[in-house]
């Protein structure tokens, strides 16, 4: 496991933070964090390397030249409660799989609500193996660790939890028209922005840990040439450049309202919200792709359990419970 981004350079992000209006003496700040003044400027010159914005040098002293973009810890923890999704964040410059790394978090007895963030992943991986497109510092790569008092047949209310919540956060900051497909894909004019992979440690009556990926394409300026047509950004769809903490915030902040209305009120309650905001749910004619085979059908609806009623070309009906689908236009 890769070792998490030094506790002492989320200090030196949260002092400029703190001091965005002025020039920050370097013996100040490496009185502060507690570090050398040559261990300053190696940290400064990595953070430069992220992307932030640092104006000066050791004999001037440092200032941001504008709020980083960096999903650092002390940027996020303070807008969440003790024991709400977010109260501790877990953030890495680059990691193999921030799913990997909640999980053995988890085993080390990570609490409730553990975030784990990556800047940059290099075996980040989407459902049914799929590798996961993770360019540095462009896409929220984050990874969320949950322990529910729910059985196991509640993991794709989860999982449908996870995809309103990233539609909901989606919208609000950037004002795009998001849709859902079935169970998870975040799609922006027929193409796929976000992808969730929910993965579970669990017993036949019990859930120990549940692992929720998500994973937002937001300033990527291009993709590689097998996803350009199947995937986007929010950049490729605005335009412009957007700040990724306000998307991730509100991110988790929606996980939180609707976990609390899964636990309060059942899966029901957000098959309901699912089937509001997803062309995907009711009269979308979409193949079926299994390890069954394949086939042609019209979706019915949503049940409760998460399960996507359809009817097949040849009149029967059934509840999906796994398996891929596509649009047939």
């Amino acid at each position: 496991m890769p070792r998490a981004t030094d506790q002492r350079i989320d200090k030196l992000i949260h002092l400029l933070v703190k001091n965005a209006t002025v020039v920050v003496p370097g013996p100040k700040v490496a009185e502060e964090i507690g570090v050398t003044r040559s261990a300053v400027w190696s940290w400064v010159e990595k953070l430069r390397q992220m992307g932030v914005d640092i104006k000066g040098h050791p004999a001037a002293g440092y200032q941001l030249g504008k709020l980083p973009d960096i999903l650092a810890p002390s940027l996020i923890e303070p807008e969440f409660s003790q024991g709400h999704i977010g109260h501790k964040v877990v953030h890495y410059l680059k990691t193999g799989s921030t799913n990997d790394d909640a999980f053995e978090l988890a085993s080390q007895g990570a609490p409730h609500g553990t975030v784990v963030l990556a800047e940059e992943q290099t075996a980040g991986r989407g459902r049914f193996g799929r590798a996961w497109h993770s360019e540095r510092s462009s896409g929220i790569y984050s990874s969320i660790l949950l322990r529910p008092p729910l059985p196991p047949s509640a993991a794709p209310a989860l999982t449908l939890m996870a995809a309103v919540a990233a539609h909901d956060a989606v919208e609000s900051s950037t004002g795009l028209d998001a849709d859902i497909r079935w169970p998870n894909d975040l799609l922006v004019a027929g193409r796929k922005l976000c992808g969730i992979l929910t993965e579970m440690n669990a017993e036949v009556d019990c859930l120990h840990a549940v692992v929720i990926g998500i994973g937002i394409n937001v300033n990527h300026r291009q993709l590689p040439p097998k996803l350009r047509t199947i995937a986007t950004s929010i950049y490729l769809e605005t335009g412009k450049l957007q700040a990724r903490l306000p998307i991730l915030i509100s991110l988790l902040k929606h996980l939180e309202t609707y976990y609390q209305l899964l636990l309060q009120q059942g899966s029901g309650v957000i098959a309901e919200r699912w089937a509001a905001v997803s062309s995907y749910a009711c009269g979308k004619r979409i193949r079926v792709v299994s390890g069954e085979g394949e086939f042609c059908a019209v979706t019915l609806g949503l049940e409760p359990s998460g399960a996507l009623r359809v009817r097949r070309d040849d009149g029967r009906e059934e509840s999906l419970v796994a398996g891929e689908i596509v649009e047939v236009k």
